[in-house]
């Protein structure tokens, strides 16, 4: 990638952007903001979060790299979102008691069907 990133870009920063980055040290980073100060040719400032595996910002970071190390993510990891607690309620409960009551008004026993 020898294009400037832009916010919200997902990279893959490794040893070819830096020797910080080599091997086990490689990591995704979602761009916040491009410093616009002048570096090094071919060299930037990022600044942006480490991404884990399940798409989750787990840091933020500024990062000095070379524009011709960084590639794309092809296929960014997707942040999940918490399961959803299932209540155990009846199906024609609608929260307010009313599945609860019989015709009389009264609350019928939660066994009885």
């Amino acid at each position: 990638m020898t294009a400037r990133p832009s916010p919200g870009d997902l990279l893959i920063v490794d040893g070819r952007a830096s020797v910080q980055f080599a091997g086990d040290r490689a990591l995704t980073f979602r761009v916040v903001s491009v410093c616009d100060q002048p570096t090094y040719a071919g060299w930037i400032w990022l600044t942006g979060y480490i991404l884990n595996r399940r798409g989750e910002a787990t840091d933020k970071r500024e990062i000095y790299v070379q524009l011709a190390g960084l590639r794309p993510v092809v296929s960014p990891p997707t942040p999940q979102r918490p399961r959803a607690i299932r209540s155990h309620a009846s199906p024609g409960d609608q929260g307010d008691g009313r599945a609860a009551r019989n015709r009389s008004g009264l609350r019928a026993r939660a066994d009885a069907r």
